[in-house]
C-alpha cells in the first residue's frame, strides 16, 4: 500500500512549534577514507550468526563528504554494537557502496548489495539516488532507512523511513526561525531548480515565508549545467537590498556563492540547511568566507552529553576531524536498525522480506536516544519526530545559536 503524501508532510503549524525551540551546533567531516568497500565493517563468527546491513552513499564526487561521513559514523556504531554482543546475539556486518550521488549507480549498488546478502538497507545518503533506489526496495520488500535523504519522494512506500528531517520540515522551520529570532527583514533566495533536495526545501520555505511574514525580495535559481558562475544571482540579491540570502543547497555550490559574494562586496548573512554541513572541509576552500553562515541541523557536536562526547572522541580518532550531521545520521541509523530488529525479534536466518515485515510495524513503537535526537520516534509515514537546531560558523567552527 502506498502512503498518502499529504499525510507525510508535517503541517506548517507543527513545524512552527518545532522551530520555537531551535538551537544547535554541528561539525565537519573528511573524505580521506571514503573509498568503496566490499565489507567496511566485518562481523566475527558468533552463535547468533551474522546480520548484514547494506549502505549506499557518495564516497567520491561532488558531495563525497556527506557519504564518507555517514560511512564513518555508521562504522563506529557497528563496532560498538559488536563489542557489546551484537543485535539479538547476531554480529553486524556492513557493506557500504559508493553511488557518486548518481541514481543509476545507486541502483547498481543496491543490486550488488542484494547479491552480497543484504538484509536491510541503510541508504541512500542523498535524495536523487534514494528516489531511484526506493522503488527497487519497495518491490523487493526490503527495509529501507535513509540517514539523510530528505526529499518527500524518498520514503513514499511503507517499507521506508528516514533519520533526518524532510525537505518541507526544513524549509518551513527555517522561515519560522528567521521570524522568531529577527534574523533579517529582507531575504533573497538562491536555489538549484534542477535538484529535488534544493527545490523541495525552497518550495516549503516560500510557503512558510508567506505564512510567517518573511519578506522574500528576490529569488534566483540555477541548474546543474550553470553552477559554475553565480555572479548574476549575487548581483540580483545585492541589488534587492536583502540582508539575508537563503541557500537550500549542498556545500559544494555554497563555496562558490560565498566566494562570489565577497568578490562583489556583498555583506549579507547566509542561511541554509543540512546540505551545507561539511563546507568547512571542502579542499581548497577558504573557511573565512563562511564566517557567520547559519544552517539548520539536528546535531550539536559541542554538546556535553555523554553520548555526543564519546562519539566526537571516537570520530576524531577515526577520521581526524569533528563529526558533522551526516556522521551523526549514519551513527544513529545503525542504532535505529538495531532497536527495530531487537523489538521485532529478527534472527540471522530470516530473509530480507520477512525481516521487513517484522521491522516496519515496530518502527512506530520504538524510541531511540541518539545523537540527532534524545527521544526519536517515527510516524507510520516514515518521518521522525525530533527538534531541529541552528548553528553558526564562528572562527572556523560551528557554534550553537541560542
Amino acid at each position: 500500500m502506498k502512503k498518502n503524501l499529504l499525510k507525510r508532510m508535517m503541517s506548517l503549524t507543527m513545524v512552527a512549534a518545532m522551530a520555537l525551540s531551535m538551537a544547535g551546533c554541528g561539525g565537519s567531516a573528511a573524505t580521506e577514507e571514503a573509498t568503496t568497500s566490499d565489507s567496511t565493517a566485518s562481523a566475527e563468527t558468533s552463535e547468533g550468526g551474522t546480520f548484514k546491513i547494506g549502505g549506499i552513499g557518495p564516497t567520491t564526487g561532488a558531495v563525497a563528504i556527506a557519504g564518507a561521513s555517514v560511512k564513518a559514523g555508521a562504522e563506529i556504531a557497528v563496532e560498538e554494537i559488536n563489542a557489546a554482543g551484537g543485535i539479538n546475539g547476531m554480529m553486524v556486518e556492513m557493506n557500504y557502496q559508493d553511488d557518486e550521488h548518481d541514481a543509476e549507480k545507486a541502483i547498481n549498488a543496491y543490486n550488488t548489495l542484494k547479491d552480497w546478502g543484504m538484509q536491510v538497507l541503510m541508504g541512500t545518503v542523498t535524495s536523487n539516488p534514494c528516489i531511484g533506489v526506493a522503488p527497487e526496495a519497495e518491490a523487493d520488500n526490503m527495509f529501507l532507512l535513509t540517514p539523510c535523504a530528505s526529499a518527500v519522494e524518498c520514503i513514499v512506500a511503507d517499507n521506508a523511513f528516514r533519520v533526518c528531517f524532510s525537505d518541507p520540515n526544513q524549509g518551513a522551520a527555517s522561515a519560522q526561525y528567521i521570524v522568531d529570532n529577527g534574523v533579517a527583514d529582507k531575504v533573497a533566495v538562491i536555489y538549484d531548480s534542477s535538484d529535488v533536495y534544493s527545490s523541495g526545501i525552497y518550495e516549503s520555505f516560500a510557503a512558510g515565508a508567506a505564512e510567517y511574514g518573511v519578506d522574500i525580495v528576490e529569488t534566483q535559481a540555477f541548474t546543474s549545467e550553470s553552477r559554475t558562475d553565480f555572479s548574476v544571482q549575487i548581483q540580483k540579491a545585492k541589488a534587492s537590498g536583502a540582508e539575508l540570502v537563503y541557500i537550500p543547497i549542498y556545500y559544494s555550490d555554497a563555496t562558490l556563492i560565498l566566494a562570489e559574494a565577497v568578490k562583489q562586496g556583498y555583506d549579507a548573512r547566509f542561511f541554509g540547511c543540512d546540505g551545507l554541513d561539511g563546507i568547512l572541509n571542502v579542499e581548497g576552500f577558504d573557511t573565512s568566507l563562511a564566517e557567520g553562515l547559519m544552517l539548520l541541523t539536528p546535531f550539536a557536536a559541542d554538546a556535553t552529553d555523554d553520548l555526543t562526547v564519546s562519539f566526537v572522541e571516537k570520530y576524531m580518532d577515526k577520521v581526524g576531524e569533528v563529526p558533522n550531521q551526516y556522521a551523526a545520521d549514519g551513527y544513529d541509523a545503525i542504532y535505529i536498525i538495531k532497536a527495530a530488529a531487537e523489538a521485532a525479534g529478527v534472527t540471522a536466518d530470516m530473509d530480507y522480506s520477512t525481516i521487513c515485515d517484522l521491522m516496519v510495524p515496530v518502527m512506530t513503537e520504538i524510541t531511540v536516544a541518539g545523537l540527532t535526537g534524545p527521544a526519536m520516534t517515527w510516524e507510520a509515514s516514515g518521518e521522525p519526530n525530533k527538534d531541529p537546531k541552528v548553528v553558526e560558523i564562528v572562527d572556523g567552527a560551528y557554534v550553537l545559536m541560542q
